[in-house]
Protein backbone atom coordinates (compact mmCIF):
# COMPACT_ATOMS: atom_id res chain seq x y z
CA UNK A 1 0.00 0.00 0.00
CA UNK A 2 1.29 3.47 -0.86
CA UNK A 3 1.40 6.72 1.06
CA UNK A 4 -1.54 7.33 3.38
CA UNK A 5 -4.07 10.03 2.43
CA UNK A 6 -4.07 12.77 5.06
CA UNK A 7 -7.71 12.20 6.02
CA UNK A 8 -7.16 8.47 6.50
CA UNK A 9 -3.91 9.08 8.35
CA UNK A 10 -5.66 11.44 10.74
CA UNK A 11 -8.19 8.74 11.52
CA UNK A 12 -5.48 6.13 12.07
CA UNK A 13 -3.36 8.42 14.21
CA UNK A 14 -6.21 9.41 16.47
CA UNK A 15 -7.42 5.83 16.76
CA UNK A 16 -11.01 6.78 15.95
CA UNK A 17 -12.29 3.35 15.02
CA UNK A 18 -15.88 2.35 15.64
CA UNK A 19 -14.92 -0.03 18.42
CA UNK A 20 -12.69 2.60 20.04
CA UNK A 21 -15.42 5.22 19.94
CA UNK A 22 -17.76 2.86 21.70
CA UNK A 23 -15.18 2.32 24.42
CA UNK A 24 -14.94 6.02 25.19
CA UNK A 25 -18.19 5.84 27.14
CA UNK A 26 -17.09 2.96 29.33
CA UNK A 27 -15.11 4.06 32.38
CA UNK A 28 -14.10 0.55 33.44
CA UNK A 29 -13.18 -1.10 30.16
CA UNK A 30 -10.01 -0.53 28.15
CA UNK A 31 -8.05 1.15 30.93
CA UNK A 32 -4.36 0.72 31.62
CA UNK A 33 -4.08 -1.77 34.52
CA UNK A 34 -2.75 -0.47 37.81
CA UNK A 35 -0.34 -2.63 39.75
CA UNK A 36 2.77 -2.57 41.89
CA UNK A 37 5.69 -3.78 39.80
CA UNK A 38 8.53 -5.99 41.06
CA UNK A 39 11.93 -4.52 41.87
CA UNK A 40 15.11 -5.69 40.13
CA UNK A 41 18.48 -5.02 41.74
CA UNK A 42 22.09 -5.69 40.74
CA UNK A 43 23.90 -8.29 42.82
CA UNK A 44 27.37 -8.37 41.29
CA UNK A 45 29.11 -7.40 38.08
CA UNK A 46 32.03 -9.23 36.49
CA UNK A 47 34.25 -8.11 33.63
CA UNK A 48 34.19 -10.27 30.48
CA UNK A 49 36.46 -10.41 27.46
CA UNK A 50 35.66 -7.96 24.69
CA UNK A 51 33.29 -9.30 22.00
CA UNK A 52 34.69 -10.38 18.65
CA UNK A 53 31.97 -8.44 16.75
CA UNK A 54 32.06 -11.06 13.99
CA UNK A 55 28.40 -12.05 13.57
CA UNK A 56 26.71 -11.28 10.27
CA UNK A 57 23.45 -9.33 10.19
CA UNK A 58 20.45 -10.79 8.38
CA UNK A 59 21.12 -14.44 9.16
CA UNK A 60 18.21 -16.89 9.16
CA UNK A 61 16.39 -16.36 12.48
CA UNK A 62 17.01 -18.98 15.13
CA UNK A 63 14.34 -21.63 15.64
CA UNK A 64 11.82 -21.01 18.36
CA UNK A 65 9.53 -22.87 20.68
CA UNK A 66 6.06 -22.92 19.11
CA UNK A 67 2.67 -22.06 20.57
CA UNK A 68 2.06 -25.54 21.98
CA UNK A 69 5.62 -25.72 23.24
CA UNK A 70 5.26 -22.36 24.99
CA UNK A 71 2.17 -23.59 26.80
CA UNK A 72 4.06 -26.67 28.05
CA UNK A 73 7.10 -24.82 29.37
CA UNK A 74 6.93 -24.71 33.17
CA UNK A 75 7.03 -21.29 34.75
CA UNK A 76 10.68 -20.49 35.52
CA UNK A 77 11.70 -20.68 39.14
CA UNK A 78 12.81 -17.46 40.76
CA UNK A 79 16.45 -18.56 40.48
CA UNK A 80 16.02 -19.33 36.76
CA UNK A 81 14.22 -16.06 36.15
CA UNK A 82 16.96 -14.07 37.86
CA UNK A 83 19.52 -15.80 35.65
CA UNK A 84 17.49 -15.09 32.51
CA UNK A 85 17.23 -11.42 33.53
CA UNK A 86 20.92 -11.05 34.28
CA UNK A 87 22.41 -8.95 31.52
CA UNK A 88 25.45 -8.01 29.50
CA UNK A 89 26.53 -4.41 29.02
CA UNK A 90 28.81 -3.48 26.13
CA UNK A 91 30.23 0.02 25.76
CA UNK A 92 31.29 1.69 22.50
CA UNK A 93 34.91 0.95 23.43
CA UNK A 94 34.12 -2.78 23.46
CA UNK A 95 34.32 -3.21 27.24
CA UNK A 96 31.87 -5.90 28.33
CA UNK A 97 30.44 -6.87 31.71
CA UNK A 98 27.90 -9.38 33.03
CA UNK A 99 25.64 -8.28 35.87
CA UNK A 100 23.74 -10.77 38.01
CA UNK A 101 20.43 -9.58 39.45
CA UNK A 102 17.86 -10.29 42.14
CA UNK A 103 14.11 -9.87 41.70
CA UNK A 104 11.71 -8.97 44.49
CA UNK A 105 7.94 -8.64 44.73
CA UNK A 106 6.99 -10.67 41.66
CA UNK A 107 4.59 -13.20 43.22
CA UNK A 108 1.63 -10.84 43.63
CA UNK A 109 2.13 -9.38 40.17
CA UNK A 110 2.13 -12.81 38.54
CA UNK A 111 -1.24 -13.58 40.08
CA UNK A 112 -2.77 -10.49 38.48
CA UNK A 113 -1.12 -10.83 35.07
CA UNK A 114 -2.17 -14.22 33.81
CA UNK A 115 -3.14 -14.62 30.16
CA UNK A 116 -5.85 -16.40 28.26
CA UNK A 117 -4.70 -18.23 25.17
CA UNK A 118 -6.91 -17.76 22.15
CA UNK A 119 -7.64 -20.11 19.28
CA UNK A 120 -4.82 -20.21 16.70
CA UNK A 121 -5.65 -18.55 13.41
CA UNK A 122 -5.72 -20.56 10.15
CA UNK A 123 -2.42 -21.23 8.44
CA UNK A 124 -1.13 -18.60 5.99
CA UNK A 125 1.18 -19.33 3.09
CA UNK A 126 2.97 -16.07 2.36
CA UNK A 127 5.82 -15.04 4.57
CA UNK A 128 5.93 -11.69 6.35
CA UNK A 129 3.38 -9.99 4.09
CA UNK A 130 0.09 -11.85 4.23
CA UNK A 131 -2.21 -11.46 1.23
CA UNK A 132 -2.91 -7.82 0.39
CA UNK A 133 -0.15 -5.60 1.76
CA UNK A 134 -1.83 -3.52 4.47
CA UNK A 135 1.16 -1.34 5.39
CA UNK A 136 0.95 2.44 5.15
CA UNK A 137 3.86 4.69 4.19
CA UNK A 138 3.84 7.75 6.42
CA UNK A 139 5.13 10.22 3.86
CA UNK A 140 3.76 13.53 5.16
CA UNK A 141 6.33 15.47 7.21
CA UNK A 142 3.56 16.69 9.51
CA UNK A 143 3.21 13.14 10.81
CA UNK A 144 6.66 11.55 10.44
CA UNK A 145 8.28 14.12 12.73
CA UNK A 146 5.45 14.27 15.28
CA UNK A 147 4.23 11.92 17.99
CA UNK A 148 3.67 8.97 17.92
CA UNK A 149 5.57 8.36 14.65
CA UNK A 150 8.53 10.49 15.78
CA UNK A 151 9.32 7.91 18.49
CA UNK A 152 10.33 5.37 15.81
CA UNK A 153 14.05 5.25 15.08
CA UNK A 154 16.34 3.44 12.66
CA UNK A 155 19.19 1.29 14.00
CA UNK A 156 22.32 1.27 11.82
CA UNK A 157 22.46 -2.55 11.69
CA UNK A 158 19.27 -2.50 9.61
CA UNK A 159 16.57 -2.60 12.29
CA UNK A 160 14.09 -0.25 13.90
CA UNK A 161 13.57 0.81 17.50
CA UNK A 162 11.52 3.14 19.67
CA UNK A 163 12.50 6.01 21.94
CA UNK A 164 11.85 5.20 25.62
CA UNK A 165 13.48 8.26 27.18
CA UNK A 166 15.57 11.17 25.89
CA UNK A 167 18.61 8.86 26.02
CA UNK A 168 17.26 5.33 25.57
CA UNK A 169 16.02 3.26 22.63
CA UNK A 170 14.29 -0.10 22.93
CA UNK A 171 14.98 -2.55 20.09
CA UNK A 172 15.34 -6.30 19.45
CA UNK A 173 18.35 -8.21 20.77
CA UNK A 174 18.86 -9.86 17.36
CA UNK A 175 19.56 -6.39 15.93
CA UNK A 176 22.90 -6.35 17.75
CA UNK A 177 23.59 -10.01 18.67
CA UNK A 178 22.83 -13.28 16.86
CA UNK A 179 22.80 -15.44 20.01
CA UNK A 180 26.50 -16.28 19.75
CA UNK A 181 28.31 -13.01 19.12
CA UNK A 182 27.68 -9.32 18.57
CA UNK A 183 27.11 -8.17 15.00
CA UNK A 184 29.93 -6.49 13.10
CA UNK A 185 27.91 -3.30 12.82
CA UNK A 186 27.21 -3.19 16.56
CA UNK A 187 30.75 -2.03 17.34
CA UNK A 188 29.98 1.44 15.98
CA UNK A 189 26.25 1.42 16.46
CA UNK A 190 24.19 4.48 15.59
CA UNK A 191 20.55 5.43 15.84
CA UNK A 192 18.83 7.63 13.23
CA UNK A 193 15.82 9.84 13.88
CA UNK A 194 13.78 11.59 11.23
CA UNK A 195 14.18 15.36 11.51
CA UNK A 196 13.17 18.22 9.27
CA UNK A 197 16.17 19.68 7.50
CA UNK A 198 17.08 23.17 8.61
CA UNK A 199 16.33 26.00 6.16
CA UNK A 200 19.40 27.82 7.35
CA UNK A 201 21.76 28.53 4.47
CA UNK A 202 19.16 27.84 1.79
CA UNK A 203 19.63 30.00 -1.26
CA UNK A 204 22.95 31.56 -0.29
CA UNK A 205 24.75 30.45 -3.38
CA UNK A 206 24.72 32.41 -6.62
CA UNK A 207 28.22 33.88 -7.04
CA UNK A 208 27.05 37.47 -7.34
CA UNK A 209 29.18 40.44 -6.44
CA UNK A 210 27.87 43.70 -4.98
CA UNK A 211 25.03 45.41 -6.86
CA UNK A 212 23.66 42.10 -8.14
CA UNK A 213 26.52 41.65 -10.63
CA UNK A 214 28.53 38.51 -11.04
CA UNK A 215 32.21 39.02 -10.77
CA UNK A 216 33.44 39.67 -14.27
CA UNK A 217 29.89 40.12 -15.71
CA UNK A 218 27.60 43.03 -16.69
CA UNK A 219 24.27 44.20 -15.20
CA UNK A 220 22.20 42.07 -17.61
CA UNK A 221 24.10 38.96 -16.60
CA UNK A 222 23.50 39.91 -12.97
CA UNK A 223 19.74 40.14 -13.50
CA UNK A 224 19.70 36.73 -15.14
CA UNK A 225 21.65 35.30 -12.25
CA UNK A 226 19.12 36.76 -9.81
CA UNK A 227 16.28 35.04 -11.67
CA UNK A 228 18.16 31.74 -11.73
CA UNK A 229 19.10 32.14 -8.07
CA UNK A 230 15.45 32.67 -7.15
CA UNK A 231 14.50 29.38 -8.82
CA UNK A 232 17.33 27.55 -7.06
CA UNK A 233 16.31 29.04 -3.70
CA UNK A 234 12.77 27.80 -4.27
CA UNK A 235 14.03 24.29 -4.97
CA UNK A 236 16.38 24.34 -1.99
CA UNK A 237 13.64 25.61 0.33
CA UNK A 238 11.46 22.66 -0.70
CA UNK A 239 14.29 20.20 -0.14
CA UNK A 240 15.12 21.83 3.18
CA UNK A 241 11.78 20.80 4.66
CA UNK A 242 12.04 17.11 3.77
CA UNK A 243 12.68 14.81 6.75
CA UNK A 244 16.06 13.12 6.83
CA UNK A 245 17.91 11.00 9.36
CA UNK A 246 19.94 12.66 12.06
CA UNK A 247 22.29 10.05 13.50
CA UNK A 248 23.43 9.66 17.10
CA UNK A 249 26.12 7.30 18.40
CA UNK A 250 25.22 4.62 20.94
CA UNK A 251 27.21 4.85 24.17
CA UNK A 252 26.39 1.37 25.44
CA UNK A 253 23.93 -1.48 24.91
CA UNK A 254 22.34 -4.01 27.24
CA UNK A 255 20.97 -7.49 26.43
CA UNK A 256 19.29 -9.96 28.83
CA UNK A 257 21.20 -13.16 29.37
CA UNK A 258 18.11 -15.16 28.38
CA UNK A 259 18.70 -14.19 24.74
CA UNK A 260 22.02 -16.05 24.58
CA UNK A 261 20.29 -19.42 25.03
CA UNK A 262 22.79 -20.69 27.60
CA UNK A 263 19.99 -21.38 30.06
CA UNK A 264 17.27 -22.58 27.70
CA UNK A 265 17.13 -22.49 23.90
CA UNK A 266 13.35 -22.86 24.18
CA UNK A 267 13.11 -19.57 26.07
CA UNK A 268 15.67 -17.56 24.08
CA UNK A 269 13.08 -15.95 21.77
CA UNK A 270 11.20 -14.67 24.83
CA UNK A 271 14.16 -12.37 25.50
CA UNK A 272 14.65 -10.84 22.06
CA UNK A 273 14.95 -7.24 23.28
CA UNK A 274 17.75 -4.83 24.10
CA UNK A 275 18.23 -1.28 25.33
CA UNK A 276 20.55 1.26 23.70
CA UNK A 277 21.99 4.23 25.62
CA UNK A 278 22.52 7.25 23.38
CA UNK A 279 25.45 9.64 23.61
CA UNK A 280 23.22 12.68 23.14
CA UNK A 281 19.74 13.22 24.63
CA UNK A 282 16.90 13.71 22.16
CA UNK A 283 14.34 16.51 22.46
CA UNK A 284 11.29 14.84 20.96
CA UNK A 285 8.58 13.14 22.97
CA UNK A 286 9.18 9.49 23.85
CA UNK A 287 6.75 6.65 24.58
CA UNK A 288 6.32 4.93 27.97
CA UNK A 289 6.31 1.21 28.67
CA UNK A 290 3.08 -0.56 29.58
CA UNK A 291 1.86 -4.02 30.51
CA UNK A 292 -1.33 -5.72 29.41
CA UNK A 293 -2.39 -9.10 30.87
CA UNK A 294 -4.15 -10.35 27.72
CA UNK A 295 -5.04 -9.36 24.19
CA UNK A 296 -8.65 -9.54 25.34
CA UNK A 297 -7.91 -6.26 27.12
CA UNK A 298 -6.99 -4.58 23.83
CA UNK A 299 -9.50 -2.56 21.80
CA UNK A 300 -10.50 -5.07 19.09
CA UNK A 301 -7.41 -7.10 20.06
CA UNK A 302 -5.41 -4.71 17.89
CA UNK A 303 -1.76 -3.66 18.06
CA UNK A 304 0.16 -0.95 16.17
CA UNK A 305 3.78 -0.37 15.23
CA UNK A 306 5.92 1.63 12.81
CA UNK A 307 9.34 0.80 11.40
CA UNK A 308 11.75 1.17 8.52
CA UNK A 309 11.04 -1.90 6.40
CA UNK A 310 13.89 -2.74 4.02
CA UNK A 311 11.66 -2.73 0.92
CA UNK A 312 10.66 0.91 1.55
CA UNK A 313 14.06 2.66 1.84
CA UNK A 314 14.11 5.83 3.91
CA UNK A 315 10.34 5.63 4.46
CA UNK A 316 8.47 5.21 7.71
CA UNK A 317 5.96 2.37 7.48
CA UNK A 318 2.97 2.03 9.83
CA UNK A 319 0.68 -0.96 10.30
CA UNK A 320 -1.91 -2.38 12.67
CA UNK A 321 -3.52 -5.78 13.03
CA UNK A 322 -5.32 -8.09 15.42
CA UNK A 323 -3.32 -10.46 17.62
CA UNK A 324 -4.15 -14.07 16.72
CA UNK A 325 -2.65 -15.90 19.68
CA UNK A 326 -0.50 -15.27 22.72
CA UNK A 327 1.64 -16.84 25.39
CA UNK A 328 2.85 -15.23 28.59
CA UNK A 329 5.91 -13.88 26.71
CA UNK A 330 4.95 -13.69 23.02
CA UNK A 331 2.27 -12.22 20.77
CA UNK A 332 1.52 -14.09 17.53
CA UNK A 333 -0.01 -12.03 14.73
CA UNK A 334 -0.15 -11.40 10.99
CA UNK A 335 0.85 -7.74 10.88
CA UNK A 336 2.38 -7.22 7.45
CA UNK A 337 6.09 -6.54 7.88
CA UNK A 338 9.44 -6.95 6.19
CA UNK A 339 13.00 -7.19 7.51
CA UNK A 340 14.04 -3.82 8.84
CA UNK A 341 10.94 -3.52 11.00
CA UNK A 342 12.47 -5.87 13.59
CA UNK A 343 12.95 -4.04 16.89
CA UNK A 344 9.93 -1.77 16.39
CA UNK A 345 7.98 -0.86 19.50
CA UNK A 346 4.52 -2.46 19.49
CA UNK A 347 2.02 -0.17 21.19
CA UNK A 348 -1.64 0.18 22.04
CA UNK A 349 -3.85 3.00 23.27
CA UNK A 350 -5.88 2.76 26.49
CA UNK A 351 -7.38 5.17 28.97
CA UNK A 352 -5.41 6.34 31.97
CA UNK A 353 -7.01 5.22 35.24
CA UNK A 354 -9.49 7.74 36.59
CA UNK A 355 -9.17 9.96 33.52
CA UNK A 356 -10.83 10.30 30.15
CA UNK A 357 -7.47 10.82 28.47
CA UNK A 358 -6.16 8.00 26.28
CA UNK A 359 -2.46 7.19 26.22
CA UNK A 360 -0.21 5.08 24.01
CA UNK A 361 2.28 2.71 25.64
CA UNK A 362 4.70 0.09 24.37
CA UNK A 363 3.58 -3.43 25.27
CA UNK A 364 5.98 -5.49 23.11
CA UNK A 365 8.99 -5.45 20.79
CA UNK A 366 8.50 -6.75 17.27
CA UNK A 367 10.87 -9.66 16.68
CA UNK A 368 9.95 -10.71 13.13
CA UNK A 369 8.83 -13.65 11.05
CA UNK A 370 9.07 -17.08 12.73
CA UNK A 371 8.01 -20.63 12.00
CA UNK A 372 6.25 -22.17 14.99
CA UNK A 373 4.69 -25.53 15.83
CA UNK A 374 0.88 -25.58 16.01
CA UNK A 375 -0.81 -28.95 16.48
CA UNK A 376 2.20 -30.71 15.01
CA UNK A 377 2.36 -28.48 11.92
CA UNK A 378 4.77 -25.68 11.04
CA UNK A 379 3.01 -22.34 10.65
CA UNK A 380 4.49 -18.93 10.07
CA UNK A 381 3.64 -15.95 12.20
CA UNK A 382 5.03 -12.53 12.82
CA UNK A 383 5.98 -12.55 16.49
CA UNK A 384 6.45 -9.84 19.12
CA UNK A 385 8.08 -10.19 22.53
CA UNK A 386 5.69 -8.82 25.12
CA UNK A 387 6.68 -6.70 28.11
CA UNK A 388 6.06 -8.73 31.26
CA UNK A 389 6.26 -7.36 34.81
CA UNK A 390 9.78 -8.81 35.23
CA UNK A 391 10.96 -7.35 31.92
CA UNK A 392 9.35 -4.04 32.81
CA UNK A 393 11.38 -3.96 36.06
CA UNK A 394 14.56 -4.84 34.19
CA UNK A 395 14.16 -2.17 31.49
CA UNK A 396 13.21 0.40 34.12
CA UNK A 397 16.37 -0.52 36.03
CA UNK A 398 18.44 -0.08 32.87
CA UNK A 399 17.00 3.39 32.33
CA UNK A 400 16.94 4.76 35.87
CA UNK A 401 19.45 2.59 37.69
CA UNK A 402 16.73 1.91 40.27
CA UNK A 403 13.55 0.05 39.30
CA UNK A 404 11.84 1.10 42.53
CA UNK A 405 11.38 4.49 40.85
CA UNK A 406 8.72 2.99 38.59
CA UNK A 407 6.98 0.45 40.82
CA UNK A 408 3.57 1.95 40.24
CA UNK A 409 2.43 1.07 36.76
Amino acid sequence: MGPVPLILLSVLTLGVAVGMAKCEDDDDEYTWPQNIMPVLRDKQTVVLAQPAFMAEAGREPRSMCGIECQSRIPEPSMADLEELLSYETVSESGDRTLTEVSLQGLAGVRANHGYNASTPAPSRRKRQVYGTDSRFVIADKQYTTNYPFSTTVKVSTGCSGILLSPRHVLTAAHCIHDGRDYLKGAQRLRVGMLKLRSKRGAGRRGGRGRGGKRKGGDAEDGEGERRRGKKRRGRRSTEATRPSFRWTRVKQMRIPKGWFGNISQELAMDYDYALLDLKRPQKQKFMDLGIIPSVKKLPAGRIHFSGFDDDRPEQLVYRFCTVSDESSDLLYQFCDARPGSGGSGVYIRLKEPGKKKWKRKIIAVFSGHKWVDVNGEQRDYNVAVRITPAKYAQICHWIHGDSSLCREL
